[in-house]
């Protein structure tokens, strides 16, 4: 057996391996608990895929492939490292548009070379396989950059004009039948260039009339596509790592946007093709937002009991996660039973707020999901909401005209006494008003997350200094 067939056995080989790796990551990721572990285990089977490509290249643009590792790994590595958990959110739409860049470059170039003078006909499966990679990396890549644009603000959260879905329809239909012509007839470079930026638009046309309220689903489905056009490519040119790793990415992905639609009681084609998050203000709300000072909010907690802390994106903004474990902590020194309540698309992005309890050192035993969680509220003496806003709005159940009517939400709204913290009087992501805030058991605390945070501790110790008068 000659060097060159005992280097490809070992590649695949190592791709197994690294699938395997891959797989038992994932898994891990599943759980808080283990979720660091899993990505350490599927980083290895990274860097183990990685070598064996170096393996069976045989120093074939070797310079080229360890530039783009470099360019690629360093200045991401760095960016990981500082940026803020507000930015979270931005930073992995954008490396999942580029993760979906990637398949669509793979693809180009598979396309392109079949282009070349004396080049040889493609197999059927091996060309339409790299069309459709093609075609899904082109719309994650192009639809993830403007989810991250819209979560940096800098651009409208919504973008809509007249016919909208027909022109989105249209743009489609013409990438589909240029990628057919691809096959059918032959591949031709002009026709290559159309084929992506038909594609390319139509990830811009597709993401640019999607609410902010629906970019938990919107980052989840684009990862799903990333990892599907990896499969495909993977399967374009026989590598197993790639197609593993993508078909695992593409499951996990698809299954992880099934439920967070089910969280929002929608279905996936109502987020791409409806203005839902985008507007809308529903019915007039009777009464007014009745303000509290954080010395009263303190006595409120003081004689508590049971506490739930409800937070939302504003805790991120405002960095108080590590202030409201502080409190809590407090509050649990006193005697009090607090939990955390956690909405499916609470956040930016799907896991947002698990991640910053978590940094903040919240044990997780503490941390109740909305369906676990639900019940409690009536029994709840004081719910506390920082940052949270239509995850607990009662108007998604009581009101048809609102957009996110039919959205299953926190019911707060039950708990005996409801603190909210909050900056002002601004709406939510959705861009609506939110009826929680009007109820005559709620009262507002209007403050920065992580100074109400701080004055409630302060107050907290007063109160219980002075025994509670």
């Amino acid at each position: 057996m000659d060097t060159q067939t005992l280097l490809v056995y070992f590649a695949k080989a190592s791709y197994l391996l690294a699938a395997v790796l891959f797989i038992l990551g994932i898994k891990r990721m599943s759980s808080p608990v283990t979720a660091r572990k899993g990505i350490v285990q599927a980083g290895i089977g990274m860097v183990i895929a990685t070598l064996a490509t170096f393996a069976i290249t045989r120093g074939h643009n070797l310079g080229l492939i360890v530039a783009a590792i470099a360019l690629g790994v360093i200045p991401t590595w760095l960016w990981g490292k500082k940026v803020a958990m507000t930015d979270m959110p931005q930073m992995v739409a954008l490396f999942n548009g580029m993760g979906g860049g990637s398949a669509a470059a793979i693809g180009a170039g598979e396309l392109l070379k079949f282009t070349q003078p004396g080049a040889a006909t493609p197999p059927l499966a091996m060309l339409t396989l790299a069309i459709i990679g093609a075609l899904i990396g082109s719309i994650s890549m192009t639809g993830s950059i403007i989810a991250w644009a819209k979560l940096d603000g800098r651009m409208d959260r919504r973008f809509t004009f007249g016919g909208q879905q027909v022109v989105n329809f249209a743009v489609l239909a013409a990438a589909v039948l240029a990628g057919l012509a691809l096959v059918a007839w032959k591949v031709d470079a002009s026709l290559v260039v159309v084929f992506f930026l038909l594609s390319l638009s139509f990830g811009v046309l597709m993401t640019l009339p999607i609410g902010g309220a629906d970019m938990p689903v919107v980052i989840s489905l684009y990862n799903a596509f990333t990892g599907l056009a990896v499969a495909f490519e993977g399967y374009a040119m026989g590598i197993e790592a790639l197609i593993v790793a993508g078909m695992v990415v593409g499951a996990a992905g698809t299954f992880l946007t099934q439920l967070m639609a089910k969280a929002m009681n929608r279905p996936i084609s109502g987020v791409l093709f409806s203005n839902f998050g985008g507007g809308g203000s529903g019915e007039a709300i009777a009464g007014s937002q009745k303000a509290i000072e954080a010395s009263d909010a303190a006595s409120l907690l003081y004689m508590a009991e049971k506490v739930i802390i409800v937070p939302g994106y504003g805790m991120a903004v405002a960095q108080a996660q590590h202030k409201i474990w502080e409190l809590s902590q407090a509050l649990i020194k006193a005697g009090k039973d607090v939990k955390f309540a956690i909405h499916p698309v609470a956040g930016r992005m799907p896991g947002h707020m698990n991640v910053l309890l978590a940094e903040a050192g919240v044990p997780y035993d503490l941390i109740a999901d909305m369906d676990d969680i639900n019940p409690e509220f009536k029994t709840c003496d004081v719910a506390i909401v920082i940052g949270a806003n239509d995850v607990v709005n009662p108007a998604a159940k009581t009101d048809k005209s609102s957009p996110i009517f039919g959205m299953p939400i926190l019911d707060v709204v039950e708990s005996r006494q409801t603190i909210v913290i909050k900056r002002g009087k601004g709406t939510g992501f959705a861009g609506i008003e939110n009826a929680l805030f009007y109820a005559d058991n709620t009262r507002m605390l209007y403050a920065d997350g992580k100074e109400a945070a701080n004055q409630l501790i302060t107050e907290l110790k007063a109160v219980e200094g002075g025994g509670g008068h």
